[in-house]
């Protein structure tokens, strides 16, 4: 096992494996989130399920915080090989002239996409381990609040305009970055031959999921 790791076409198929379940999460959590707009109610009711469900907090959480370190670190490791391996090769066959700049520098949309998670952790991720494992609030209540609490975090979340532009920011690059690995991850599991029609898919994935996180925060903070 180790030894396919370490192999380049291990690497790659370990990547986009990663990038399959984080694209599966990206669609999942838009579909998720996309109802504190269309009905408040039934975002709380979902989210206090996800919140309090040992299946996802003590399985699929940890999995997924493996699955985003793992595609990161793995990331990282192939755009320094493929530079070790191609260096000589730029200067000859201008690389530009086949490829898309975000395409050549992945690894600077996904530091930008780090950086977001980093500032996603904090706004929501580190105040519910907080509630739930420091504190031992698991009710998903707070006092001067009707129901559930989760929407009235978030919306309180995007009154801000400085995190709404970041917000929007990071999603423009992880746009552009899905654009590309979209396909790339297909590629490297052997679905070449369906290129053209992975393209379009993949287009589309890369506007929709963007898209609709901005129009979530752009809706909270102009009707908070």
């Amino acid at each position: 096992m180790s030894g396919f790791f370490k192999s380049s076409i291990g690497r790659k198929v370990s990547m986009a494996l990663s990038a399959f379940f984080l694209m599966f999460f990206l669609l999942q959590h838009l579909s998720i989130n996309i109802l504190s707009v269309v009905d408040p109610d039934l975002f709380n009711e979902v989210s206090h399920f996800m919140g309090t469900n040992p299946v996802v907090q003590f399985a699929l959480q940890p999995v997924l915080i493996f699955a985003v370190v793992f595609h990161f670190v793995m990331g990282f490791i192939l755009d320094i090989k493929n530079r070790k391996a191609n260096g000589s090769k730029y200067a000859k066959n201008n690389g530009a002239a086949n490829s898309s700049w975000f395409s050549r520098n992945m690894v600077i949309s996904g530091i930008t996409i780090l950086a977001f998670i980093a500032l996603h952790f904090i706004d929501f991720w580190f105040p519910e381990i907080n509630t739930k494992f420091i504190k031992g609030d698991w009710s998903g209540t707070m006092p001067g609040v009707d129901g559930f609490r989760y929407h009235e975090e978030l919306v309180h979340k995007f009154m801000n305009p400085i995190r709404v532009v970041a917000y929007a920011v990071a999603f423009i690059f992880l746009g552009l970055h899905l654009a590309h690995g979209f396909t790339s991850a297909f590629q490297s599991v052997g679905a070449a031959s369906l290129r053209k029609k992975l393209e379009k898919v993949g287009i589309a994935y890369s506007v929709i999921i963007p898209f609709g996180f901005i129009f979530i925060a752009l809706y909270h903070f102009f009707n908070h």
